[in-house]
């Protein structure tokens, strides 16, 4: 038996000493559990930059305030720069071949960058004295001592900016001849130039401008009576064509030698009667403009002496054109898309040509991408020295896709750039029964994947193994399978974009699955302006009941404002298809997911109305007995924030006005809160997530002392701040600002908590989960930020602090709880110094609530932290005893520790950072989570670590080889054993 144990020790020593599971991410474990997806949004403006030398590129500037360079060959960034929030790209250009010219802040900031790296070269910041419309000049052959200037109209001056440093050359201001510039206009060749526009509604002024020192050369104004509505298009160096303030004349403007005249033509003279609205078309057509009116789009050629005439009428008002390219000496064209059926066909024309084709292309195109709003077009020279042409289209969904010789190169799904909402979605159940094959085919590869592993954990792989082993687990068939898995780690991730498209993203890699652009959210007759506004899920059918899939609920408005009228798409979440809609006659002020379901497994949903209705959906007869039977029980609030009130609401009976609709109710309110309008604004507010698990109320803490949780879905956190102190971090002083937090049942109006911060100041972030509440603010005397923690805890089950009574049942846990009993609580709370500025703030969740908690940190720098709870518990104190120690109560330190191995995004960053969504997966110890800007990122965590699985690198090689070592080991002893216990008694 001595040998035996010798084996068994030194088979023991090779296992211990073989690697363990390690929680750490190793370089070759990226992208197993994560994935990353970088986007730039909708662009607005793209400059190619296709010369011999370098690469060919274009670069771009979006409705995200992305500025980005992208590689024509196949549409990846080289480069990018996401702006903040309130640094709008107003115009971008190339200067000097070798600078990217961005003019941004409504004119206030010119910047310069590096077009191959993209690195900043310089930055300049205008100052004006009033907002106003923005311009960009680059002047590719103006020099002033041998430096090229860039013209830019902003703040309601005009600056000429050196393009080699930034430096500003020279500034005329506009404010006191109240001149609103429209247009900036350099004839080429000349050393003026000309800076026309608006005063007020009626009158004309051009302004003839030294280049070289900014004098006035020359000022004339001209009077319309009739007055201009303000849309002005460029048709030449010397022309303008403005609409008139009624929208049914145009005025040709000429303004040569600074000398204006004016030329009304009406338009009913061009195209004939028309009932419609018309409007002028951006464009930059040289002695072309066109307008809009019913559901045409009009040509409009400017003939000598300021004539009009119609060059072309086209019956498709959504159909796109290209600003002007130049070709040769003298020759111009432009680009031209126009829809039909399934295609959109492209054509390229002279502008002094119409019926000249350059090109003329169908190309097939998905119709969930909807139409074309923008087309920029480029020119390259073919094998036999004609031109042919290549077009960078930017659809309805946001999408951005290459043309060329008729097909698509490339696209990009940039509509993901600009998430409003996010829901979580099962796939579907794995069929059973499956071929032989199949079950052969996956056991080799298992055996093989597994032979590779263990070679690789015995450090006898190759080089060409080690490349097949990382091959095997990015590309592992079970992490992209399209059914569910039995850990829930595969789901479908539901994004409402804003541009009305929903999109299935897959957990396992991020690949779209469907995708469709709403037809309930397409601007149409029945929907003006369609806006999208959340996603809920609709029908979730269980294992019982999987004849019908599952769907989802978008919400939308048809209008810009809040009273505008509902719409309602109901979408199978399998298939992506559309399988309803609904258009409402009542807007849409706030929803309230209900807890019931009917037979069919749909969630009862309450939509309330601007005028304060209630309106049941589904609209059946079932739901509505449903509801009736539970509508004592349902209350909800409403936050008006300018005003500083909060309401407390009930249902009271159908509606009065509604007659014979038994789905609308009318409501009363049973409380309101007023805060002072003098020294409290509301600045935040946060609830509870509905779906939320908490595992139990008791929380067992030092020598077997129970504390009870307050945990009440009603309950609503509130922040108010000084009216002095809303706006940017140290505006005001310390005296002059506080923060107060409240925590407020929403059912009976009481206040249960409230706190003074004095000397603070928001933004506040807060996350609420269980019966406690965390809260992000900055401290002006401190200097720093500061995370607070609020625990409540339930006093009236003060009898059941007994551990044994807890554990054999004898309590009165289960005696019903009223929101109009008087709670009887008790707060603790706690303050810390934390280093980030925030942007979004979430808390994990787990199936079962088990699981400890982590809440995610979405930092200033576009990363997501996970910070563990415990550092936020307010029992934490300098010197914990040993009794505490044991309960896990960390000892107490002034800040919030970053530990950098916390961060969940690694080295990565979620540009433009805007939201984090947590869902659980089935296994306890795990929770997904997506986060979403310009960015997408995903990942699963483990705040616990994984109690409940094994590593994904666990070799079962080794612990198979490990197992048959040991029982030969154990057979072989035996056998010597017993041959040694024979010779002994032979003796």
């Amino acid at each position: 038996m001595a040998m035996a144990t010798r084996v068994f020790l030194l088979l023991l020593l090779v296992l211990i000493s073989s690697p363990s599971p390690s929680f750490s991410l190793y370089e070759d474990q990226v992208g197993l559990m994560d994935w990353h997806q970088q986007y730039i949004g909708k662009v607005k403006h793209a400059v190619f930059h296709t010369q011999k030398a370098g690469r060919k590129r274009v670069v771009v500037s979006t409705e995200e305030n992305v500025i980005a360079s992208l590689d024509l060959r196949r549409g990846d960034i080289f480069w990018r720069h996401v702006l903040g929030p309130n640094d709008a790209v107003d115009e971008i250009d190339i200067a000097l071949g070798k600078y990217v010219i961005t003019l941004s802040s409504e004119g206030s900031i010119l910047r310069a960058w590096n077009l191959p790296d993209g690195q900043m070269v310089w930055e300049s910041f205008l100052q004006g004295p009033k907002p106003s419309k923005s311009l960009l000049s680059v002047s590719a052959n103006l020099k002033i001592d041998k430096d090229n200037v860039i013209f830019v109209f902003g703040k309601g001056c005009l600056h000429a900016v050196s393009s080699i440093d930034g430096e500003v050359l020279w500034k005329k201001d506009f404010a006191d001849e109240s001149l609103e510039v429209q247009q900036i206009i350099h004839p080429l060749g000349s050393d003026m130039i000309y800076a026309v526009g608006f005063v007020g509604l009626s009158q004309l002024d051009a302004y003839q401008i030294n280049v070289r020192n900014g004098e006035v050369l020359k000022h004339r104004s001209a009077a319309f009576p009739g007055g201009f509505c303000g849309e002005v298009s460029l048709v030449s160096s010397d022309t303008l064509v403005a609409l008139d303030a009624t929208r049914s004349s145009l005025i040709s403007i000429s303004f040569l030698d600074g000398e204006i005249s004016l030329q009304q033509t009406h338009i009913s003279n061009l195209v004939g009667d028309s009932f419609g609205m018309a409007v002028m078309l951006p464009s930059k057509l040289s002695g072309m403009l066109m307008i809009k009116i019913d559901n045409y789009m009009v040509f409009v050629r400017v003939a000598d002496e300021g004539k009009l005439e119609v060059a072309e009428k086209i019956n498709d008002a959504a159909a796109a054109v290209s600003d002007a390219l130049a070709l040769s000496e003298g020759q111009q064209a432009f680009g031209l898309v126009e829809h039909g059926g399934n295609k959109i066909h492209l054509t390229v024309k002279l502008v002094n040509d119409w019926n000249g084709d350059l090109l003329k292309e169908s190309i097939r195109m998905d119709h969930q991408r909807g139409c074309v709003h923008k087309i920029f077009i480029n020119s390259y020279i073919r094998t036999d020295r004609s031109h042919g042409f290549r077009a960078l289209i930017v659809m309805e969904d946001h999408s951005l896709l290459l043309l060329q010789q008729g097909e698509i190169v490339w696209s990009r799904e940039d509509g993901l750039a600009s998430i409003i909402d996010v829901t979580a979605s099962e796939l579907p159940v794995e069929k059973e029964g499956v071929s032989v094959a199949k079950v052969e085919h996956n056991l080799f590869e298992w055996l093989k994947g597994h032979m590779l592993k263990l070679k690789g954990t015995l450090m006898l792989a190759s080089p060409e193994d080690m490349i097949a082993i990382q091959g095997m687990r990015l590309k592992s068939s079970e992490k992209s399978k399209m059914t569910r898995d039995h850990n829930g780690f595969r789901k479908l991730l539901i994004v409402l974009t804003r541009a009305g498209k929903l999109f299935a993203l897959h957990t396992g890699d991020g690949r779209v699955v469907w995708s469709v652009l709403l037809h309930s959210l397409h601007n149409s007759e029945a929907c003006a302006y369609p806006t999208g506004l959340n996603v809920y899920q609709w029908q979730v059918p269980h294992h019982h009941a999987m004849d019908e899939n599952p769907s989802v609920l978008v919400v939308g408005r048809c209008g810009l404002g809040s009273d505008a009228p509902g719409v309602l798409s109901f979408v199978d979440t399998y298939t992506g298809k559309e399988l309803d809609s609904l258009f409402l006659t009542h807007s849409i002020e706030r929803i309230i997911p209900l807890s019931f379901t009917d037979s069919r497994e749909q969630r009862l949903h309450l939509i309330i109305d601007t005028d304060h209705h209630a309106h049941l959906y589904p609209r059946t007869p079932e739901a509505i007995g449903i509801f009736q039977h539970e509508l004592p029980n349902i209350y909800w609030y409403s936050v008006e924030a300018e005003n500083g009130i909060i309401r407390g609401h009930a249902l009271k009976s159908n509606c009065i006005l509604q007659e014979g609709d038994e789905y609308c109710f009318d409501t009363r309110d049973l409380w309101s809160i007023v805060f002072p309008s003098e020294s409290e604004k509301i600045l935040a507010t946060v609830t509870r997530k509905l779906n939320e698990v908490v595992h139990t109320q008791a929380k067992v803490i030092t020598d077997q002392d129970v504390m009870y949780k307050y945990v009440s879905k009603n309950l609503l956190f509130v922040a108010t701040v000084a009216p002095k102190a809303t706006g940017e971090i140290g505006s005001v002083t310390p005296e002059e600002s506080w923060l107060v937090v409240y925590l407020i049942d929403t059912v009976t109006g009481r206040i249960i908590y409230r706190m003074t911060h004095h000397g603070t100041q928001g933004p506040v972030h807060a996350v609420f989960s269980e019966n406690w509440v965390v809260y992000h603010y900055f401290n002006l005397r401190a200097h720093r930020y500061e995370m607070s923690v609020v625990e409540i805890y339930d006093q009236s089950r003060a009898d059941n602090k007994d551990v044994w009574k807890l554990v054999l049942g004898k309590h009165n846990l289960t005696s019903p709880v009223s929101s109009y009993s008087r709670p009887e609580v008790i707060t603790k709370s706690q303050f810390y110094f934390f280093t980030h500025s925030v942007k979004a703030m979430a808390v994990t969740s787990t199936a079962k609530g088990i699981t400890s908690k982590q809440l995610l940190i979405g930092t200033i720098g576009d990363q997501v932290l996970a910070l563990d709870k415990r550092y936020l518990d307010p029992r934490r104190t300098i010197n914990p005893s040993q009794s505490e120690r044991e309960e896990g109560i960390i000892p107490l330190t002034d800040s919030l520790p970053i530990i950098p191995q916390s961060y969940v995004t690694h080295n990565l960053k979620v540009e433009g950072l805007r939201g984090i969504v947590t869902a659980p997966a089935k296994l306890e110890s795990t929770t997904l989570v997506f986060a979403y800007g310009v960015d997408l990122f995903f990942t699963r965590i483990a705040p616990s670590r994984t109690y409940d699985l094994l590593t994904d690198d666990f070799s079962y090689a080794l612990l198979l080889i490990t197992i048959v070592a040991l029982v030969a080991a154990i057979f072989v002893t035996w056998i010597l054993s017993e041959r040694k216990e024979l010779q002994e008694k032979w003796r």
